[in-house]
């Protein structure tokens, strides 16, 4: 498969979010101001990538050889939990405002099942290295594209007359779902 048609596939077709419904707290949590939303789609777009390829390195050369792939879930929650920790030491020493503004989502990208889910199917998928590096990035750049134009139209939500009954979470749902099948539109694609 083409780079490019992996990136394309990841970011459009098989966007983590919307397409595969996976990380759906911090995309609705970390939504209501684009600054929050920017800093959570930078942070998620560092361990997707860092933990896609770390998973990849220790399955293919640690787990499978020594066949302990039933350990494959415990190895890869462990590479995650580590590298948020470093994240929120980073954020908490060098911009406490984003640190602050994040808050409980931070370390919830631990049991993001978007960060889990990719590494799964870099490895499901069986992806070389190169695949899988490409896939963690396009699929991470998925989730910051769609929490970023989320982000966005929730703000403007704010300025809008919403009646009461869908204030909030249910206009933020039904706007997801908008969302969401604005790139089903792209299915055809790859």
């Amino acid at each position: 498969m083409d780079y490019i048609e992996l990136i394309i596939a990841c970011i459009f077709v098989n966007n983590i979010l919307l397409a595969q419904f996976l990380g759906n707290c911090p995309f609705l949590g970390t939504s209501k101001k684009m600054e929050t939303a920017v800093g959570m789609a930078m942070a998620v777009i560092f361990v997707l990538v860092m933990a896609g390829v770390m998973t990849w390195l220790i399955f293919n050369y640690l787990l499978l050889p020594y066949k302990l792939v039933y350990l494959r879930t415990i190895a890869f929650i462990l590479v995650i939990a580590s590298l948020v920790q470093f994240v929120e030491m980073f954020l908490k020493k060098s911009i406490p405002a984003l640190y602050a503004g994040l808050g409980i989502f931070l370390p919830l990208i631990t049991t993001n099942c978007a960060v889990f889910g990719v590494c799964v199917l870099n490895i499901d998928k069986e992806f070389n290295f190169m695949q899988a590096l490409v896939a963690s990035f396009g699929y991470a750049a998925g989730f910051g594209l769609a929490l970023i134009l989320f982000a966005g139209l929730r703000e403007r939500i704010l300025l809008a007359r919403v009646p009461k009954p869908l204030q909030d979470t249910s206009i933020a749902l039904i706007t997801a779902g908008a969302i969401s099948m604005s790139f089903y539109a792209f299915r055809g694609m790859v």
